[in-house]
């Protein structure tokens, strides 16, 4: 009987998740290491900072996820280094040995080198910077109520910077909560004085979406209100006051940023495997260039075909399937068959805007408005991991579309004071 392979997975995130499930149990152990201890759905974290779901039904703990799966071990911590000569890697716990190294640890946010723009502004690439908007967003509101007249200037500013489908989406269901939810909460506040302004340095929102694409989802954004500035950069930001390119200035409290991605990055590597965007460089086997068992996949991986010279877009259909395939390859390596190459297929892609506006590019065909929306919806529900987590958002879905409304809207900030002397 043929010793089992060990194979580590650093990430735990659409490409780590779906490779541990698709690994052959009988012929693999798995070590899955994250530094938290739960897979996040990042398409629907708008809508846990806009206060429409909750992060529990969007967050899967990965010691539930692969209950009955005994090959499979967790382990929470950071990967400080990794050694490829040695077949080891060093994290904040310990050192582990491997026989296969797959790197899947992702992007985090581009800040493009502005570090006081990075200080001072949200970013939403976790279920925890949703959680921090949605209570930085209630709390304002909160404060407007008692602020003095020059303070409430800043207070009702919200700039959302890069108007990709993170940028628009949150700018829509801003939009939309703004004139259907947080009247009724606050109806001593003037919304008409609250601005929503979106931020984008293309000409275009959803630069990288169909020509239809872009015309719909503009026309829906001013419709609903929000002030869109195209063809312009943000070049500072200090807390109260954003500075964009062509001298103007903003009074806000309030940035998101969601203007660019940059890969996370592990120590170890030759810098000759690093390319754009701190990706690593992959064959088309996803295999590291130089190594012989440590693979990339996911964002973090660029694999430059004919197709995609610049690598493939940073996507979670591309992480998915790279996964998959990887999966299949490391199989045939114990099998002593030839390996597959991976190749993107483009299915398409899709942003939502708010009720009944959405826009859906499939190669043969482009979707907008109603039908979009509810394409929108069905994909991204089949794209939740638990039928239990399925029906839950569904359920919601349904009660705010009939009653234009939830409850979710819950400040979790922590208390200063946490204990209380005692009467005696």
């Amino acid at each position: 009987m043929i010793a089992k392979q060990k194979i580590i997975i650093v990430g735990g995130g659409f490409a780590g998740i779906k490779l541990a499930m698709k690994l052959d149990k009988k012929l693999f152990d798995v070590l899955l290491i994250d530094k938290i201890n739960h897979h996040q759905f990042q398409p629907l974290f708008y809508q846990v900072a806009t206060s429409q779901i909750e992060p529990a039904n969007i967050s899967f703990p990965f010691r539930y996820v692969f209950r009955k799966r005994s090959n499979i071990l967790i382990r929470l911590a950071e990967v400080t280094r990794v050694h490829p000569d040695q077949n080891k890697i060093s994290t904040t716990i310990g050192v582990f040995e491997y026989d296969f190294l797959v790197i899947a640890i992702g992007c985090k946010t581009n800040f493009f080198g502005k570090t006081k723009i990075c200080e001072h502004s949200f970013t939403l690439k976790t279920t925890y910077d949703a959680i921090k908007i949605r209570n930085h967003i209630l709390q304002t509101f909160e404060n407007i109520i008692s602020a003095k007249e020059y303070e409430k200037e800043a207070l009702r500013n919200l700039v959302i910077v890069g108007a990709g489908p993170t940028g628009v989406e949150l700018a829509g269901a801003f939009a939309e909560i703004k004139k259907n939810i947080l009247p009724k909460d606050y109806p001593r506040i003037d919304f008409k004085k609250f601005k929503i302004t979106l931020v984008e340095g293309a000409k275009n929102t959803l630069n990288n979406m169909s020509h239809n694409a872009r015309l719909a989802s503009r026309k829906y954004l001013e419709n609903m209100g929000v002030q869109l500035l195209t063809e312009t950069f943000v070049t500072d930001y200090d807390g109260h006051t954003l500075t964009l390119n062509n001298g103007k200035q903003i009074k806000t409290k309030t940035v998101i940023w969601a203007a660019g991605v940059t890969a996370n990055q592990i120590d170890g590597f030759p810098s000759n495997c690093i390319t754009n965007g701190n990706r690593i460089l992959v064959d088309r086997q996803n295999k590291v260039a130089g190594s012989d068992n440590i693979y990339a996949i996911g964002d973090i991986a660029s694999m430059k075909t004919n197709k995609y010279s610049q690598g493939h877009p940073q996507v979670a259909n591309v992480a998915i399937n790279q996964a998959k395939c990887l999966a299949r390859n490391l199989k045939r390596i114990i099998d002593g068959k030839p390996l597959l190459e991976y190749e993107y297929k483009d299915f398409g892609s899709m942003a939502t805007i708010g009720r009944h506006k959405a826009v859906v590019d499939f190669p043969f065909i482009q979707f907008r408005g109603y039908i979009a929306w509810i394409i929108w919806m069905f994909l991204h529900l089949m794209l939740i991991l638990s039928v239990r987590n399925k029906l839950i958002i569904f359920i919601n879905w349904t009660w705010v579309y009939f009653t234009k409304d939830s409850s979710l809207r819950l400040i979790l900030n922590q208390s200063n004071e946490n204990c209380f002397s005692e009467e005696k």
